[in-house]
């Protein structure tokens, strides 16, 4: 039987060119083809502009985007690890509690973090209100207040939405640290947090840092709200406002160094991983009771990002909310809403289904370097919207007149013409959110699981239809949760490539944030965050999933 079993097997054929190792190829060629469009044209002629941009403002985007990257990360790295620290090794009351609610603030776009924190720290504002009435000054010249609107008010906002990256995997690392290498620490009388799990949590915190730094660097909102000239605005600027997409292509060259370094320090760190001991008689991690000096700072550690990144902003959203006719602000954003829906819900199923194609056929039919294609191709998540916007509205443009070509002229404007660019570019940036989710569940399957299904005579369609699918189903649904949830936030790209009167939640409370009618604002943005609170309840299953 055994021996009947391996013929069989030996018969099926394995990572040979057919349609499903073509399809991959066809889909990971489209998902490159911006990048490669802006890459290309980043060499054209800029009309001279390109060194004007360097002799002028180009120090200064780089100089004020590699501030903003230290300050994020510095401030990102403290309260995502002290915070990641307390849960997991201290016993005090609430700590359950503050387990799920320090992920939070990762449900809350920074841009609207940026229009409320303006409204609640302005001169105007309930804090400044409060420290005239209280010490009695008259006037701004009275006394002194830091400006929100500046590197180290954007600092404090997108570190308060941006350290549960860092607090996820750091919580993880800190629980899988076998609780004996705790116990020879405190036989040496040595910390156990600098000694044991600091260093062991290292691999994880510069993983969670990398992502951290690629949304500092890829951020839109909150720059522009803040008028701080970084490289993403700088491209921004230069497409619209001096109309040369061939500069701000070449100053996306400039990004496109810093997403490269992020992604090699992300890989460096994932491949240093296993610092501690994978052996199965692990001592169980036990959490250590403290006094009441010790409560206060566990507190402290878990109520200081939790207060900035989520309490304040809600608390400024609902009094908003509130204080106008909820009725009159439903009427006006109805269609609004609609569109967010329809749009996200379009991206979502679109990415679900090349991603699996991806994932399914590079798997189990596509050779190696097929599925290092697949690989590169799901990195777009890494890329600033603007620089892919760039490149998706230059390769939409080129796919347009091949197609015109072809058709005689019979078939113009495909993608250019409507939501197509826009829904190309969701697929392009977001597909790396789909890959992930259906690659891991890939990966919880048996390795064996195709080659027994094919051996008892089903084909590749009917095995990956009967038994794989249905396997993938969980992880096929929360990917495409968290996609859902991307694109209804999305703004960039959505404000550059959204056809004309169009409009979603992310675009219609920045159009009124910008103009400083943030009672307009307040009622999208909270949509906003609801909707966001769905990937905030899987991040904290798969933590729970970790033990």
């Amino acid at each position: 039987m055994v021996a009947a079993f391996l013929s069989n097997w030996a018969q099926i054929p394995k990572h040979r060119v057919d349609v499903w190792s073509l399809s991959v190829i066809a889909l990971c060629a489209f998902l490159l083809g911006p990048v490669i469009a802006l890459l290309i044209t980043a060499f054209g002629d800029s009309g001279g502009l390109w060194a004007h941009l360097a002799a002028t403002v180009l120090g200064k985007y780089v100089g004020n985007t590699l501030i903003l990257m230290a300050g994020v990360g510095v401030l990102a790295i403290v309260f995502g690890v002290s915070s990641a620290w307390v849960i997991t090794r201290y016993e005090f009351a609430g700590r359950s509690w503050f387990e799920w609610l320090l992920l939070l603030p990762a449900a809350i776009p920074a841009y609207i973090i940026a229009f409320t924190y303006t409204d609640f720290f302005e001169y105007a504002g309930p804090v400044q209100t409060a420290l005239r009435s209280l010490f009695g000054w008259q006037g701004a010249r009275d006394y002194w207040f830091p400006e929100i609107r500046s590197l180290a008010g954007a600092t404090l906002v997108m570190a308060s939405v941006l350290y549960p990256y860092i607090y996820m995997v750091t919580r993880i690392a800190f629980r899988l640290t076998s609780a004996s290498l705790f116990e020879i620490a405190l036989v040496h009388n040595k910390s156990q947090f600098w000694m044991v799990g600091l260093p062991l949590a290292r691999p994880a915190i510069m993983a969670g840092l990398a992502l951290v730094l690629m949304e500092v660097v890829s951020d839109f909102g909150t720059v522009e709200y803040f008028a701080i000239e970084t490289i993403t605005l700088g491209i921004f600027n230069v497409w619209l406002g001096m109309n040369n997409i061939v500069a701000a292509a070449q100053i996306s060259l400039v990004g496109f160094v810093f997403i490269l370094s992020l992604l090699g320090l992300e890989l460096y760190a994932r491949s240093r991983q296993q610092f501690a001991s994978t052996a199965r008689s692990q001592t169980p991690l036990v959490r250590l009771r403290i006094g009441l000096t010790g409560k206060i700072c566990c507190y402290l550690a878990c109520i200081t990002p939790l207060l900035f990144g989520f309490v304040i902003p809600v608390g400024v959203l609902l009094k908003f909310v509130l204080a106008s006719s909820l009725t009159l602000q439903m009427g006006g954003i109805a269609s609004t809403v609609f569109n967010s829906v329809v749009i996200s819900a379009v991206a979502a199923l679109l990415v679900i289904l090349v991603s699996a194609v991806i994932v399914l056929a590079a798997t189990y039919r596509a050779g190696r370097h097929t599925r290092a294609m697949a690989l590169v191709a799901s990195t777009g998540y890494a890329f600033p919207g603007t620089m892919l916007a760039i490149g998706m509205l230059i390769f939409a443009g080129l796919i347009d007149q091949m197609v015109a070509a072809v058709t005689n002229g019979n078939v113009t404007g495909l993608l250019l013409g409507g939501f197509g660019v826009l829904v190309c570019a969701y697929l392009v940036r977001f597909q790396a959110v789909g890959y992930g989710a259906t690659l891991s569940g890939i990966r919880r399957l048996p390795d064996d699981m195709m080659s027994a299904s094919r051996v008892l005579g089903n084909d590749f369609g009917s095995s990956l239809r009967q038994v794989i699918l249905p396997l993938l189903r969980g992880s096929l649904v929360a990917g495409a949760l968290l996609v859902f949830v991307d694109v209804m936030k999305e703004l960039p790209m959505t404000l550059l490539l959204r056809p004309f009167d169009f409009e979603t939640l992310a675009t219609f409370a920045y159009q009124f944030a910008k103009d400083e009618m943030l009672e307009e604002a307040a009622l999208p943005s909270l949509m906003i965050v609801i909707v966001g609170l769905v990937p905030v309840l899987l991040m904290n299953r798969m933590l729970r999933q970790s033990r």
